[in-house]
């Protein structure tokens, strides 16, 4: 009897067009770059973590605000039940004295590091590049030795042509996957005119970490890596195919995912940002 009624269930489905609920696209923790309250914890920092918590966010990329310790903020975030699977340092810092990026990530139970800025000119050079390519693989191996992975975060720039390819294409084909991967910006790859989603689909498995960004509509492209703060605009309401991105990621495995929104609006636009990644 039991099959029957299954059988029935599946021919009055298919008649009257019923389906199942689809599943979710986005399925992992919420993530937040602490950025994105860089104001915020200048007043107060556990006002801020609380209003995070608040959010159902349980991950946050750091490092920790400049008004309070590492071991401080730690604390906070672990009673908040937050954790920091990656922590964001300059690039001095991670090239010149990477142990101070072991120390802190240690210190956080991080297992990246991301460095977002590769110091340069007017204009990203080859030379800025293959410069970048011998620090990143010298550092890398410092902090893979400790079980850390170095991840270089995209911010526009490097999508100057190069070759067959572009200047990222350069840094991600000459930096050793056994001590560098890679930070998908979301804004900044569409900004500097690539396709965030066929970018993780070129470059694959060397992506480990993403921020998920969008740009407000009618904003130009170009490769300065710079745009006001106020083109950041709530997921879904920009220019970025959203949800092919997330497919793309959700393919080659990426497991954290960090909200950043630069705007004086990210308290309204992060609800909505959430909002819109559970109705996918």
């Amino acid at each position: 009897m039991k099959k029957i009624a299954l059988l029935l269930i599946i021919a009055l489905s298919a008649k009257y067009g019923f389906s199942q609920a689809k599943k979710p696209l986005y399925t992992y923790p919420f993530g937040v770059q602490s950025y994105t309250y860089r104001a915020s914890f200048l007043n107060s920092v556990a006002a801020t973590l609380d209003t995070v918590k608040a959010l159902g966010i349980t991950e946050m990329e750091g490092p920790n605000p400049k008004n309070i310790s590492p071991e401080e903020f730690k604390k906070m975030l672990t009673e908040r039940g937050i954790s920091m699977p990656s922590i964001g340092l300059d690039y001095e810092t991670v090239v010149n004295n990477p142990q101070e990026a072991i120390r802190l990530s240690k210190i956080f139970g991080s297992l990246y590091v991301m460095v977002a800025w590769i110091p340069h000119g007017n204009t990203f050079t080859i030379d800025d590049a293959k410069k970048a390519v011998a620090d990143f693989n010298k550092a890398g191996q410092v902090l893979k030795a400790q079980g850390i992975t170095l991840c270089y975060h995209n911010h526009g720039y490097e999508f100057g042509t190069y070759q067959d390819g572009t200047l990222f294409d350069y840094l991600v084909k000459n930096t050793n996957p056994q001590y560098v991967s890679f930070e998908l910006d979301m804004l900044w790859a569409f900004h500097g005119g690539a396709d965030p989603a066929a970018l993780l689909k070129k470059h694959g498995r060397r992506f480990k970490l993403i921020h998920l960004k969008d740009i407000r509509k009618g904003v130009a492209n170009d490769l300065t890596g710079t745009t006001d703060i106020n083109n950041d605009v709530a997921l879904g309401t920009g220019q970025i195919n959203v949800p092919e991105v997330l497919k793309a990621a959700k393919a080659i495995g990426i497991r954290h995912y960090f909200i950043e929104d630069e705007s004086p609006a990210h308290a309204t636009q992060i609800p909505e940002t959430i909002k819109y990644l559970k109705s996918l």
